[in-house]
């Protein structure tokens, strides 16, 4: 049973969600669909992922309550002045078919062009309107987070950050724990590069586990919120097949010492400047 865990702001997230970065539109929604049939009660998506509309779709024929599930998305990085974001937000309403959405975040800084501390005012806005329970941003460094709570006095509850067992943002903990700031792992699989580390497949054979249902219990052992995302109805299925064991003192002291300088597989966000 995923466990839920409390935001900075009285909110509540489930541990384990489901991820739909790079789901062609045209199965999103049958994504979804199994996702939430197979027990995922949180959906990850974004603007610039052009899928909303078939998590909207997977949404309204689910055979559970709206309010039982909680849906993200993300501000697309071309849409950081107010009215851009708001009419992006907007969009992002019609296309989910929602009234209120769950999780709102920034999806970049992009730190050249100079405009997330407005981006950031106008997620405070719809947070005080009531169109969003919580907001957050993704790939934020510590001096975007710093700027924004300092310009603003609003901390974000969330920070959703390129993490797994080679690039584990250690010197990221302590400022987020100290603000209260829960960190969402994307690529929680390295972009599936870990599941050929040998290491882990010991770890894993261990346990009689794959190595994603490996890595994914450290996620939630390392009390971190993880999104992994697959196509495959039965890797769907085995995603969320992760409370059955626990990895011990041995397993997670071995993980630890993976973490490597070089271990990004995304962009940097200091330096991201893509539009979209």
């Amino acid at each position: 049973m995923v466990e839920e865990i409390e935001l900075n702001d009285g909110g509540l997230i489930p541990q384990l969600g489901l991820g739909v970065w790079q789901v062609d539109p045209q199965i999103t929604a049958r994504v979804v669909a199994d996702g939430i049939r197979a027990g995922y009660r949180s959906i990850d998506t974004a603007e610039g992922y052009n899928n909303e509309q078939g998590v909207g779709r997977a949404i309204r024929e689910a055979e559970i309550d709206r309010e039982d599930l909680f849906v993200t998305s993300k501000l697309r990085n071309g849409a950081h002045e107010r009215d851009k974001a708001l009419r992006a937000f907007d969009e992002t309403m019609r296309n989910l078919g929602i009234d209120r959405l769950d999780l709102f975040l920034i999806h970049w800084p992009v730190p050249s062009q100079g405009k997330y501390v407005e981006a950031w005012k106008t997620l405070v806005e719809l947070r005080d309107q009531g169109r969003v329970r919580s907001i957050g941003v993704s790939n934020f460094n510590q001096d975007h987070l710093e700027r924004i709570i300092g310009e603003t006095g609003v901390t974000p509850a969330v920070n959703q950050i390129e993490l797994h067992p080679h690039f584990q943002q250690r010197d990221k903990r302590e400022f987020h724990a100290r603000h209260g700031i829960r960190i969402e792992s994307w690529s929680p699989l390295g972009s599936g590069r870990l599941l050929q580390d040998p290491a882990l497949e010991r770890i894993a054979q261990k346990h009689g586990k794959s190595v994603a249902q490996a890595i994914i219990r450290w996620h939630l052992q390392e009390g971190l919120v993880v999104i992994p995302k697959s196509v495959h109805k039965e890797r769907i299925e085995a995603n969320m097949d992760v409370f059955d064991f626990g990895l011990d003192d041995a397993d997670m002291q071995a993980i630890a010492a993976m973490d490597r300088r070089d271990g990004r597989t995304g962009p940097d966000p200091a330096t991201a400047a893509f539009l979209f």
